[in-house]
């Protein structure tokens, strides 16, 4: 039998699931002649009104005290005559976990548990909750307590204390102490004249021990009848430790500081509806502690960030969120209109041009840590909006920001773990320094066989890649495929399909296609190449970089190509969509413009450069998915974007 059920002993009468409730109201009539009014709010709190259908003196209570008064006559006179045959153990309900005091009976099954746990979560038992719940809030305004307070003077975190009392022996009392926490009641246990309840705050947890004699009379009954599992509670008293050895506060005064007006999750089940642990975040974190923890973790990855970079000399700047052209990446933007200006504005999918406006205007090291925002697909490595940095190094090479990648990611490993080797979904990681560093050619041909430097056109380059597997006529790759405008593009295709899930350690892919890396400068020793680096770990793309490009002309030739390659494969791509009367992909049916504003800058002179910058920048959501051990993007978001619920 699960928490929140009463439950009718051996050897009193039991009652038959169907006709037995008329007699129990013909019980409540007599007795409500014949007994005081109950009380508004019987002890085992939080009963719903469709499932109450016994006086407090018949609760689970009341038969475990023995006081069956002339009522257990009156039962046993309705159990015999409504039930014929099929006696069954009467069980009465209660909607929230918090209403359970006592243990169950060893007899009852596992199963009964479950049952119990996933009928308390049924909306018709949310909305009784909140209804008694609410009447709890108006009568406790009505005794002169406000449920909702302005303040509570702490004076240590449940961490604190469980540091500062570790070494109390089992029953010791420090009765010369006094302190005061403040947390959520998650746990409470009624045993008579002593109330255990576990509250819980940013640290840890504490056990508050709540002794009848050493409370007013009005605060025991206030204890009793108003505090629910939820309720957030500001306790002081004495330190003690119980003969189980659970340190304590010792309460001698409490107060109610918010009253929960909606129960928790089951304790034993948690909050296991994804799709509503990401909607409402912040019910799984209460549920589930570890979750809070991620994003602690997320915190103390973006300090260790911006402290690597400032020991470094990088000052930290602010780009535009809203911009005239959607800039620094290929991707599809989000379009917004300006009502005073009367023109349309793009959220930001790069920080890159803005940032590089900076080294044109002196700034040698800069960076940014922001919001980065695209209109395309969600999956569990993607999100519409995400978390990147960007910095830039004047008279650097991207062989500094390989250095720097190393840097950033062993510096946030050692701050979250101790140690430069994690465990990814049963995978060891070893970030161990130096990395891997491979040219992309060469691992596609290490995949493939194929060595792409033999292909002097596009055409053998499709040849010969349709001949592997996925790239099958009709399929997806093979769509890319077609719309791929030169041998890099298709280098690219075959690396994504057959390389990138393969990188499980930390490797550096060096020296992508000049088609592919329109703002990466041309590589010194190897003609249609760039110096341009992506770092993958797990098969993930984390960080992106390059030497940066400060010819203009060559600049304003490549967006141009850019935006010829992109009309291309919208082009491409509609064709594909009319022939087979499909709805097609909107990938590419965006518009690119060219950002004259950032080529008259270039024209004033930017300094060598290296830069880490789109498609991730160094990804943060990502860094700290390897970190946290999180199989989607999702899990470390607070807030992702979801569908409009139905």
């Amino acid at each position: 039998m699960g928490r929140g059920e009463g439950w009718v002993g051996p050897g009193q009468p039991t009652l038959p699931r169907g006709p037995w409730l008329p007699w129990v109201g013909f019980v409540r009539a007599h007795l409500s002649s014949q007994q005081p009014a109950a009380r508004p709010y019987p002890r085992s709190r939080d009963r719903p009104p469709s499932v109450a259908l016994l006086p407090h003196s018949l609760s689970r209570r009341g038969w475990r005290c023995g006081s069956w008064r002339a009522s257990s006559n009156l039962i046993g006179f309705a159990a015999s005559r409504a039930a014929a045959s099929r006696p069954l153990g009467l069980r009465i309900r209660c909607c929230s976990a918090a209403a359970a005091t006592t243990n169950p009976p060893p007899s009852q099954p596992q199963d009964r548990r479950r049952r119990s746990a996933s009928s308390s979560a049924s909306t018709s038992d949310r909305d009784s909750i909140r209804a008694i719940r609410l009447k709890k809030v108006e009568e406790l305004r009505a005794k002169g307590h406000e449920p909702y307070a302005y303040k509570w003077d702490r004076t240590h975190t449940t961490k604190e204390l469980q540091e500062r009392y570790a070494h109390l022996v089992n029953g010791e009392v420090c009765e010369d102490v006094s302190v005061s926490v403040a947390g959520r009641i998650v746990a409470r246990r009624a045993f008579g004249k002593l109330v255990f309840m576990t509250v819980r705050d940013d640290a840890g947890t504490m056990q508050l021990y709540c002794e009848k004699d050493s409370l007013t009379e009005d605060q025991f009954e206030q204890l009793k009848a108003f505090i629910d599992i939820g309720d957030i509670l500001g306790a002081s008293g004495s330190i003690k430790k119980t003969e189980k050895g659970e340190l304590s506060v010792y309460v001698k005064f409490f107060e109610i500081l918010t009253k929960s007006l909606l129960p928790l999750p089951d304790k034993y089940h948690g909050l296991t509806d994804v799709d509503k642990r990401y909607r409402q975040r912040y019910v799984d974190m209460i549920a589930n502690p570890k979750v809070a923890n991620v994003f602690r973790t997320r915190a103390k990855v973006v300090s260790e960030i911006r402290k690597t970079m400032e020991s470094f000399g990088f000052i930290e700047v602010e780009t535009p969120v809203l911009q005239g052209a959607a800039g620094g990446a290929e991707a599809r933007p989000f379009i917004t209109y300006h009502n005073s200006l009367q023109r349309d504005l793009y959220l930001r999918i790069a920080t890159e041009l803005h940032l590089k406006r900076m080294l044109v205007g002196g700034l040698e090291k800069v960076y940014e840590i922001g919001r980065i925002f695209r209109n395309e697909g969600i999956s569990t490595r993607h999100n519409p909006e995400f978390t990147t940095i960007e910095m830039y190094e004047a008279y650097s090479d991207y062989e500094s920001m390989m250095n720097m990648a190393e840097e950033i990611v062993t510096r946030c490993a050692m701050a979250t773990h101790g140690k430069l080797k994690v465990d990814y979904e049963g995978t060891e990681i070893s970030l161990e320094r130096p990395w891997r560093r491979e040219t992309m050619h060469s691992l596609v041909k290490e995949a493939t066989g194929i060595d792409f430097n033999s292909f002097g056109d596009v055409e053998s380059a499709k040849r010969a890649v349709r001949g592997l597997p996925g790239f099958e006529v009709g399929n997806n790759e093979s769509i890319s495929l077609q719309a791929c405008s030169s041998v890099g593009h298709v280098l690219n295709e075959v690396f994504e399909t057959f390389v990138e899930s393969t990188l499980v350690q930390p490797t550096f892919v060096l020296d992508y296609p000049v088609e592919i890396s329109p703002l990466a400068k041309p590589h010194r020793s190897h003609v249609g190449l760039t110096e341009r680096f992506e770092l993958f770990i797990c098969g993930r793309e984390i960080g992106n970089a390059f030497s940066e490009l400060t010819d203009p002309i060559d600049q304003r030739n490549r967006f141009e190509n850019q935006i010829k390659q992109h009309n291309a494969k919208r082009a491409a791509m509609a064709k594909e969509v009319k022939s087979t009367e499909g709805e097609g992909d909107d990938d590419y049916s965006y518009e690119v413009s060219l950002d004259e504003d950032f080529l008259t800058s270039l024209e004033y002179g930017m300094p060598p450069a290296s830069g880490m910058n789109l498609p991730q920048g160094l990804g943060i959501d990502r860094l700290v998915m390897l970190l946290t051990n999180s199989s989607s993007i999702r899990d470390v978001i607070a807030f992702p974007v979801l569908k409009i619920q139905q």
